[in-house]
């Protein structure tokens, strides 16, 4: 069974898109998509879920299972980056143990919409308001690593630059992803709410062409995570293994979490990568601003050369069959 998840995942159209960039790179092929294009393309992912779980969420409503999946989900983004940080102090010093903790205590969007068109492949229902979960996982992560710069450091930093907290909290929750997922996620709410006829008028922009911007944008991604790949060696044996065995053991507790929370088995797969995947895009820019003493090699590297290509190749299928075995009474 395990294997069947792995080989129908791996064949899918948006991962054999991303081999194809991936393997664009390792050819050397003159082949590249213009800048403006991924970003472009990033935005309407974005756009297209937070839309698409409004919707849901109206349907939902904010009950009990609701408040207590995107409260607990909260509470691992708070979490993850402390057990991380305590675990990378072994070989690293406090910034760039913090930089690298943040990343793994926030979420990658392009992994979660893997893992729902994986869910969706093999026919498994799952709830719109997962994406609430994903909007409000990422600031969290942030505060944190910058926290831990801010108590932790053994030289003083610049008083100039720890004491801005108004900056450092515009940063880490209004940052252009977390902006348009939120924003996305209000607009489908108030439309499924008031004039549910306008839902088919967008079905055409955020339902039929969410596929393919998918496949597009994973080409892209494919290129970019090759590049970072071939840099991985300046990173350490140790933050190589860390960036996979991290992602396995935050999958664990995620797991025992959606356990806890009795969530089905398609939500419980989205919250446990949620806990899994870790950020290439929202904390590096984070942290370039505020902790310039980390090195981005460090926390971009492996996040998206290693982490990343793992989690949607392999993980979701292990986290699938993770949480069959952690949830069997709704399995």
């Amino acid at each position: 069974m395990f294997h069947n998840l792995v080989i129908q995942n791996a064949l899918s159209p948006p991962i054999l898109f991303f081999f194809l960039g991936a393997i664009a790179y390792a050819l050397r092929s003159d082949f590249e998509i213009p800048a403006p294009l991924p970003k472009l393309f990033s935005l309407y992912l974005l756009l297209a879920i937070g839309f698409k779980g409004g919707i849901e969420l109206s349907k939902s409503g904010f009950g009990q299972p609701v408040l207590e999946t995107v409260l607990a989900a909260i509470l691992m983004s708070l979490f993850i980056p402390l057990i991380c940080f305590f675990i990378l102090r072994i070989k690293f010093d406090v910034y760039n143990s913090a930089a690298i903790s943040a990343a793994y205590g926030s979420i990658s969007a392009v992994t979660f919409i893997t893992a729902e068109s994986f869910l969706e492949s093999q026919n498994i229902p799952f709830d719109g308001f997962m994406v609430a979960a994903l909007a409000l996982m990422e600031s969290p992560a942030i505060i944190i690593g910058l926290l831990l710069v801010k108590y932790g450091a053994t030289q003083d930093k610049p008083k100039k630059r720890i004491m801005k907290w108004g900056a450092i909290l515009h940063e880490s929750m209004l940052n252009g992803s977390v902006y348009l997922l939120l924003g996305s996620l209000l607009i489908g709410f108030l439309t499924a709410t008031f004039d549910p006829s306008d839902i088919q008028k967008m079905e055409p922009f955020t339902g039929e062409l969410f596929y393919g911007a998918e496949c597009f944008f994973l080409l892209d991604m494919g290129i970019v995570a090759a590049q970072r790949l071939a840099r991985l060696n300046k990173t350490g044996a140790f933050l190589i293994m860390f960036s996979i065995i991290m992602p396995i053991f935050n999958a664990v507790l995620g797991s025992l979490v959606a356990r806890l929370l009795n969530l089905e088995p398609g939500n419980a797969l989205l919250f446990v990568v949620l806990c899994a995947s870790a950020s290439y895009l929202a904390v590096p820019t984070a942290m370039r601003m505020t902790v310039p003493e980390a090195r981005p090699s460090y926390y971009i590297s492996t996040t998206l050369g290693l982490t990343f290509p793992f989690n949607i190749i392999i993980g979701i299928p292990v986290y699938m069959s993770l949480v069959n075995k952690m949830i069997p009474q709704l399995s």
